[in-house]
């Protein structure tokens, strides 16, 4: 017998879970690292082989959650950036 899977139920936020961002249920991996990882030319294929026990539905939901909301995922990887940028603008300070 053949199990369905309620694809609504593959993407979850939990607080204090990767800062409560959308990730894989039940794993620490982000949409926006699979994001991240297809935006550098990863195939979902690719991307399954990268992470042990990720599933290609699992790659495909993170990238279906993207593509529905580009602006939300593209507001954090922005965030990112720019707290990177002032850690290495720090650094450079710290070591003149």
């Amino acid at each position: 017998m053949t199990t369905t899977v309620d694809i609504g139920t593959l993407i979850v936020s939990t607080p204090g879970v990767c800062g409560g961002r959308p990730r894989i249920a039940g794993r620490r991996l982000s949409v926006q690292q699979i994001a991240v990882l297809s935006k550098q030319g990863l195939s979902p294929q690719e991307i399954v082989r990268e992470y042990e026990g990720l599933t290609l539905a699992q790659v495909h939901a993170g990238l279906a959650y993207y593509y529905a909301n580009t602006e939300e995922i593209e507001a954090y990887l922005a965030q990112e950036k720019a707290e990177y940028d002032r850690l290495v603008a720090e650094s450079i300070n710290l070591s003149k």
